[in-house]
């Protein structure tokens, strides 16, 4: 699905809209990053580019869509959350634990923030999770309710299935929207 450059001088139309769209992506993606996080931009990229050809590939009628599982969901957010957080306490370890405790807390409120703070962080990953496998499982789910109403109607009443099939169609541009900001949403939050 995704050719390789080749060693010529110029390269065909998809290879350059292939680099111009992954250079992008990966600018887009380390703005808010310092230095030191760059070295995650291959494997944020390529998780980028997996999350969204998969999203894109379920799409298509009688076909599989790994990423509405949860199961392929929290096992690409665990591992990658809990790396970002492992490094972020090896490398800066105040910081780290600076985030569990806001700047200027009143006293007495300092150990049930400092709980709370620690609950939305091991949380986390299963959002992340959670929001990819409802969000494309709707999509899916919304998708074949409108098709199967148009297909009833088309015998019935052809001028309401006719409609039915506009927002059906509708319907799938936003999925296909959808498919891909999801995965950018999963990569950025990650």
């Amino acid at each position: 699905l995704y050719p390789a450059p080749a060693s010529r001088w110029l390269n065909n139309r998809l290879i350059t809209l292939q680099g111009w769209f992954i250079n992008q992506f990966t600018q887009q993606l380390m703005l808010p990053l310092n230095i030191g996080g760059h070295k995650w931009a291959l494997v944020l990229t390529s998780l980028m580019i997996f999350l969204m050809t998969t999203n894109m590939l379920g799409l298509l009628p009688y076909t599989f869509t790994p990423t509405t599982q949860l199961s392929l969901n929290m096992g690409l957010a665990v591992p990658l959350w809990l790396a970002t957080v492992i490094i972020g306490m090896r490398n800066q370890p105040t910081a780290a634990l600076g985030h569990l405790l806001p700047e200027g807390t009143p006293i007495p409120l300092i150990p049930v923030l400092i709980i709370i703070e620690t609950i939305s962080l091991f949380i986390r990953p299963l959002a992340l999770g959670v929001r990819l496998t409802a969000n494309l499982t709707a999509g899916h789910l919304l998708i074949q309710l409108i098709a199967t109403a148009a297909f009833v109607l088309m015998p019935l009443v052809p001028a309401v299935a006719i409609v039915t099939t506009l927002v059906l169609f509708l319907l799938t541009l936003l999925e296909v929207a959808v498919a891909m900001i999801q995965a950018y949403v999963f990569v950025l939050l990650l």
